[in-house]
């Protein structure tokens, strides 16, 4: 059967606009990270530019840290997402397990606080976090304590039974007081026997409760149970806009660093779209949206944060200004007789 000039023409216009169509369908690009406020932000304030210059959707797969790198391991050898957020110590061990892929060279690497670049760069800070005292306001008031200064005040005889430490097997804050102590004591991430040694008879006798996060501090903070703790700038923030009375002390030995960082997934399903997306998210522009979004700190010294975060947190500069870091490479190796340990010696 021969088709008319005029049909054969309209079949090739109805072709062309089906692969046109197909073609202006945006991309879907997938990245793990945790669910709840951070979610809300990246995906309202953060994502939106990236997606329209590029064409795309950033659709998050929400999880801690151990959830996502949980899914990373499972799917292997055929990646579901592109880019991942994770804390620095399980970042560490994605790494290690080799579920990252190396970022590419970039203008932006170069901007980045020296700190804030992973080994090989395989992976980089993405938010800057640093975890230091967090004090009971009102019940120092009350006892006219001065606010501590040290980490050796977690062991100062005027706080027993007012000390609240989380779990250093269980909770990265309570992990890195432990180490902060262990440090002044003269050990390091190959030696944790001064930590062990030493906690009965200094901070041991002080500590009313382990607790395995920090959820449970706002009501022994309300309560009057907790007096001092490990926490972070923006936990501690986050609890005074709820009308908790509480506040934040960078230790004269310095604060110790946690960053969430970011990796591009190795052989995701679209390496260059996801580089760009990391590039993007490292950016001082992604990080200053980042910054208005969720008060998160950025790892980008050229970002801005706006003001009302600066009366939050305090002065960046102030926070950053002494914060040591841990060696998790050192860590990973021992975490599991340390968690024993810990569980066994400490919380028994």
């Amino acid at each position: 059967m021969k088709l008319s000039k005029k049909v054969v023409m309209c079949a090739a216009a109805l072709a062309l606009g089906a692969s046109s169509a197909a073609w202006s369908q945006s991309k879907t690009l997938y990245i793990g990270m945790n669910g709840g406020p951070m979610e809300k932000a990246y995906t309202s304030q953060v994502f939106p530019e990236f997606e329209k210059a590029n064409n795309v959707k950033v659709v998050v797969v929400p999880g801690t840290s151990s959830d996502v790198l949980a899914k990373l391991l499972a799917n292997r050898n055929s990646p579901q997402m592109h880019v991942v957020f994770l804390d620095d110590g399980v970042m560490a061990r994605a790494i290690s397990m080799g579920v990252c892929q190396k970022l590419d060279d970039s203008p932006v690497l170069k901007e980045l606080m020296p700190s804030a670049r992973v080994k090989d760069d395989m992976g980089a800070g993405v938010q800057l976090g640093m975890t230091g005292i967090g004090y009971n306001t009102k019940l120092f008031k009350e006892k006219g304590w001065a606010a501590p200064t040290s980490w050796t005040d977690f062991a100062d005889p005027k706080f027993k039974g007012k000390v609240v430490f989380q779990s250093a097997s269980s909770s990265t804050f309570g992990l890195h007081g432990f180490l902060a102590l262990n440090r002044i004591w003269g050990g390091s991430e190959t030696n944790v026997e001064p930590g062990f040694t030493k906690w009965a008879s200094t901070v041991g006798p002080n500590v009313v409760e382990y607790i395995p996060n920090s959820a449970k501090l706002s009501e022994m903070i309300q309560t009057g149970e907790a007096a001092i703790f490990p926490l972070t700038p923006t936990a501690v923030s986050d609890l005074q806009d709820k009308g908790i009375q509480v506040g934040y002390v960078a230790p004269k030995e310095g604060a110790v660093q946690l960053l969430v960082d970011l990796c591009v997934v190795k052989n995701s399903p679209d390496n260059a779209m996801a580089q760009k997306l990391a590039q993007y998210l490292l950016s001082a522009k992604g990080q200053s949206l980042a910054a208005a979004a969720g008060a998160y700190i950025p790892t980008n010294p050229k970002a801005t944060v706006p003001a009302t975060m600066q009366t939050r947190l305090g002065k960046l500069d102030d926070l950053t200004k002494n914060i040591k870091t841990v060696d998790w490479d050192a860590i990973n190796q021992r975490r599991a007789q340390w968690d024993q340990r810990w569980n066994r010696q400490i919380e028994q």
